[in-house]
């Protein structure tokens, strides 16, 4: 499953810095703000100008495995007056990786200098106040994914144990993604996102349950790079674009080439969101 399984007598410590010193020495500069594009947000990539761009498997340790869709390069540039590495594509749990691997790449930004992150994906709406086309803002979550990537030994040079997670997600940020989207004619949401294991979208009686405690979107990622972000102390920044409605909210069932459809023709106005978002973050 690609280079990660490579030395594996390194500590989790180790292998972040190896990466992290790899793409420090092909950077002109240290990158302050990271963008992982998610579905839905990987067109991000034709309106950024990229210096360098480098392949995830070429990156010591680096989950080179992504899904269709998403291109598994690592770019370089800068944005207004922000120096930003974009992440295109991420490794997914149901792919079979761990939840470290999943996290990793979040590791191995903030050892580079990144102090803030974006972190996009595309969902299925719980909420009946939510449509697809919208963009959540993710203002919480809960994690059912059953795992969590702080789990095992700890190596104190990550952060603390046990990190707060009373209130993760960014409300500066949270506030500004509402502010560009107006101007942009975007319908901003917010919400508490799901996270589950997948690859199999949830049944009805789940998105049921969901809804009962309180969850508005639903999706396989994002949740295990929040939590490795909040305890290496990123400002954190989490929106979700909405593609289709969740199991049992409509008759009719769901689809993954529906999905695909709708996140291909959401592409420029995501890709303008996150673009006023970088320039005014």
């Amino acid at each position: 499953m690609s280079n990660v399984t490579a030395q594996t007598s390194l500590s989790d410590y180790d292998r972040v810095q190896e990466a992290a010193d790899f793409l420090a020495k092909r950077l002109p500069t240290a990158p302050t703000l990271a963008v992982v594009l998610g579905s839905g947000f990987g067109g991000f990539t034709e309106h950024f100008d990229a210096e360098i761009t480098i392949d995830y498997k070429d990156i010591p340790h680096w989950p080179s495995e992504t899904v269709v869709g998403h291109a598994g390069q690592l770019r370089y540039g800068v944005v207004g007056r922000r120096r930003v590495v974009v992440l295109s594509g991420r490794a997914h749990l149901y792919q079979g990786y761990n939840h470290q691997t999943v996290a990793f790449s979040t590791r191995v930004v903030g050892a580079l200098g990144v102090k803030l992150i974006v972190l996009t994906n595309a969902a299925g709406a719980i909420s009946h106040d939510f449509t697809p086309g919208n963009v959540m803002v993710i203002d919480d979550h809960i994690n059912a994914m059953g795992k969590n990537p702080l789990v095992g030994s700890h190596d104190e040079r990550f952060g603390v144990r046990f990190p707060d997670m009373s209130q993760v997600y960014s409300l500066r940020l949270g506030r500004l993604a509402e502010t560009v989207g107006a101007s942009l004619g975007i319908s901003v949401v917010h919400g508490i996102y799901v996270g589950v294991l997948g690859p199999s979208f949830e049944t009805p009686a789940e998105i049921k349950y969901f809804r009962t405690i309180g969850a508005d979107a639903v999706g396989m990622s994002t949740v295990p790079e929040v939590i490795v972000a909040r305890q290496i102390g990123l400002e954190i920044l989490g929106l979700s674009f909405i593609a289709n409605m969740a199991a049992g909210v409509l008759p009719t069932p769901l689809n993954h080439l529906d999905v695909l459809k709708a996140v291909k023709q959401a592409v420029n106005p995501l890709s303008a969101l996150l673009s006023g978002i970088i320039e005014q973050a």
